[in-house]
């Protein structure tokens, strides 16, 4: 393909400057992001926009004095679609010459249970509980998972089932290829190491981890009620400064891989890990910030999380949740049909904000036995589960009246 214009950017302002280009209409949505050998991302650009930008306002909209250039690029650049054509055109052509060596006919049956998405962690592949599901495929016995890690370019292969019902969202997963299970994955410059059998990773929140690595932290100690391995743990460690993080979390198995994390990244020091139920946390009045990172949602950790800002100064919360948008009838009979359009999404995010914040005030005055004032200081959409279920972020600062 020919060379197509791009932006380079440091890693911690991708996304806050892709939803900059993107507002402009500016990105060019048809091709992905790339991450540069030297820690840049290069955002890509339609090239009829490229004399209407102004680098020195991308400057303004992150606050940052870092220099932003326009350069070419073509090898490193492939379009999503043609990204995802390779990988199945590969792993299909394998597929049938496997089939062939036992006597077996290619049809649209099996090609349509073969994996279309994975997730890669490192050597490993992750797949689905949709694929090779078909009889045929028990035939090819281990001869069948040596074949799907040559055609993924991969060495270990595992399945996932389901999220248990556990209490620590354990992954059901096993492994189909390879002889140990932890893997290691790398986003913005910070290193998670876990057990892919044993602990979740969400690759979907990257644009919520790159964009909390872009907050100012210095001087502040921060409570992350839902540590998990460090996904949002690290990057307040790491990118943003901040003095001192406590890192609840429940789960032994997350527990020891976040204790693996803080050390491989060098800030064990500045983190105390609590492991157990958070709402037994004796901390109190310690935090200027507390990040509420589950979904659905965090409300069991409300009061949690009022208990520990601090009560001369208050703090900022950052609350997770899935919020679901209304399904109204259509006038013309009874079928469904959701509210429509993205201003319609936002005017639920709103809603459900601005309740949340009156919740919380009240949920202050209680603790406290004084007014406090909650302001919605910015709501941020992480990513869709369904048409009208969507992953949202309320950053709500509390502070005593």
């Amino acid at each position: 393909m020919d060379s197509v214009p791009c932006l380079r950017v440091p890693q911690c302002q991708a996304q806050k400057l892709r939803r900059s280009l993107q507002s402009k209409g500016a990105l060019d949505l048809s091709l992905s992001l790339v991450k540069d050998s030297d820690g840049t991302v290069l955002l890509p650009i339609l090239a009829s926009c490229l004399s209407q930008l102004d680098l020195q306002s991308f400057r303004t909209t992150v606050a940052s004095d870092d220099d932003f250039e326009v350069v070419w690029s073509k090898s490193a650049l492939q379009s999503k679609k043609e990204k995802g054509r390779a990988s199945s055109s590969k792993l299909e052509k394998v597929l049938q010459e496997l089939l062939e060596s036992h006597g077996e006919r290619w049809t649209e049956e099996l090609k349509r249970d073969i994996p279309r998405s994975f997730q890669r962690h490192g050597d490993l592949v992750l797949l689905g509980d949709t694929c090779f599901v078909l009889p045929l495929w028990e035939n090819m016995d281990q001869q069948l998972w040596s074949t799907v890690a040559r055609g993924l370019g991969a060495k270990r292969l595992a399945k996932i089932r389901r999220i248990s019902r556990d209490g620590f969202r354990s992954p059901e997963v096993t492994m189909l290829l390879g002889e140990h299970s932890w893997v290691k994955h790398v986003d913005n410059g910070i290193s998670y190491e876990f057990d892919v059998t044993k602990c979740m990773f969400s690759a979907g929140n990257i644009t919520e981890k790159l964009r909390v690595a872009g907050f100012d932290c210095r001087g502040e100690t921060v409570v992350d009620l839902y540590a998990g391995i460090g996904y949002f743990t690290l990057p307040y460690l790491v990118h943003t400064k901040a003095s001192h993080v406590h890192a609840c979390e429940w789960n032994p198995n997350a527990v020891e891989a976040l204790k693996k994390n803080l050390e491989a990244n060098g800030v064990s020091d500045r983190c105390t890990i609590h492991q157990g139920d958070n709402r037994q946390l004796q901390l109190c009045g310690v935090a200027d910030r507390v990040n509420l990172g589950l979904i659905p949602s965090s409300e069991d950790g409300w009061s949690v999380a009022c208990r520990l800002l601090r009560r001369a100064t208050g703090g900022v919360l950052h609350i997770h949740q899935n919020v679901t948008s209304p399904v109204q009838h259509s006038t013309a009979g009874d079928a469904p049909q959701k509210v429509s359009g993205k201003k319609a999404d936002r005017e639920v995010w709103q809603a459900w904000a601005e309740d949340t914040a009156k919740h919380f005030a009240s949920l202050l005055k209680d603790f406290n036995g004084t007014q406090w004032t909650t302001n919605i200081q910015h709501i941020e959409h992480v990513k869709s589960y369904a048409p009208h279920v969507h992953h949202v972020v309320l950053d709500l600062e509390c502070r005593p009246s």
